[in-house]
């Protein structure tokens, strides 16, 4: 659901995980993000956890990077 209220298609969020920049915060946990210049909203990223599989948690917008 939130994926369509921010405007966030499927091939969008495998385009920010396949070709974003990643920030581990562990071993097991990170943000990919991406800047798509035809969104206002700033960067896309995906928060994801890597386990047995690959698990998006969140998808967020108006991301910034510190």
């Amino acid at each position: 659901m939130r994926m369509v209220e921010r405007g966030i298609s499927e091939t969008l969020l495998l385009d920010v995980i396949d070709s974003g920049e990643t920030r581990y915060r562990d071993a097991t946990h990170l943000w990919v993000f991406k800047d798509f210049s035809e969104r206002s909203d700033n960067l896309l990223c995906a928060v994801l956890v890597l386990e047995d599989q690959l698990i998006v948690k969140t998808v967020m917008h108006h991301f910034e990077v510190l």
